[in-house]
């Protein structure tokens, strides 16, 4: 095969690859093993919840696909392109293909809503200041916050923090969206507020999300399809359906919630 032809076969095969590809990731902290062989993929268009106790390696599991941090071993490919080694230049070109929903939001105090949504594009693109406003201003209207631009992070409540972390993440228009915990802390009706909206941005849309959550009804709402996590292993993965027909004593106890 000629060096035209292999170059041909990679990109196709690249391009057959799910955005989110992941293969026996280890991760440790000291003696503590937090990931022990994690397997997973994230289809094009797909939202999969991961759920779990906590301690079990969830959110660390978001970081190393986002390369915050550096597995011990493994691999970690989006797009087709392995992330764990990548120079930070190279790492913060591909995390613009990615937006990240922090359990806590994560917003600066001292900025208002508007700034907080417009701060990242002001530093990392060419926009021109009414490019920047238009695109801010779409931003939070479409996670209903275009009434509240100029109020402070403390005047709002949590669900709204929420859905400006949202507008913030999504300000790259990412093709891969990570939720750390999305409807933490919040009551049942602005939870399943914040699941319908993540459904709603999904709506004509390729994304590849991921959604890690202790609520188990969200995840039934909003994900195509779960994996369960315990002491840094993936114990099933599938439908709700697929969960409930496990004789795993722990997926049991974990459905039931005993």
């Amino acid at each position: 095969m000629t060096a035209v032809a292999m170059d041909t076969v990679a990109r196709v095969n690249e391009r057959a690859e799910p955005p989110i590809c992941v293969k026996d990731l280890h991760k440790s902290f000291g003696d503590q093993i937090v990931l022990n062989g994690i397997d997973l993929e994230v289809a094009q268009g797909e939202i999969l919840a991961i759920l779990g106790r906590s301690g079990t390696g969830k959110s660390v599991l978001l970081k190393l696909i986002i390369g915050l941090q550096k597995p011990d071993s493994g691999s970690v490919r989006i797009h087709g392109q392995e992330i764990s080694n990548l120079p930070l230049e190279q790492l913060n070109q591909i995390r613009k293909k990615i937006g990240f929903s922090f359990q806590y939001s994560a917003l600066y105090d001292s900025l208002t809503v508007e700034e907080n949504v417009a701060f990242s594009l002001e530093r990392h693109t060419k926009m021109s200041a009414t490019e920047r406003n238009e695109r801010v201003r779409k931003l939070l209207a479409d996670v209903g916050m275009e009434k509240d631009l100029e109020k402070m992070p403390g005047e709002i409540s949590g669900g709204m923090q929420k859905r400006v972390g949202l507008a913030r993440a999504l300000a790259f228009e990412p093709d891969i969206l990570l939720f750390d915990e999305p409807t933490a802390g919040l009551d049942p009706i602005t939870a399943g507020e914040i699941g319908e909206l993540i459904l709603e941005l999904q709506k004509d849309s390729k994304r590849a999300s991921i959604v890690v959550t202790h609520d188990l009804h969200g995840a039934r709402t909003v994900s195509d399809r779960l994996a369960l996590m315990d002491h840094g292993n993936i114990l099933i993965q599938g439908t709700f359906e697929d969960l409930q027909k496990s004789r795993d004593k722990f997926v049991a106890q974990f459905l039931s919630g005993s």
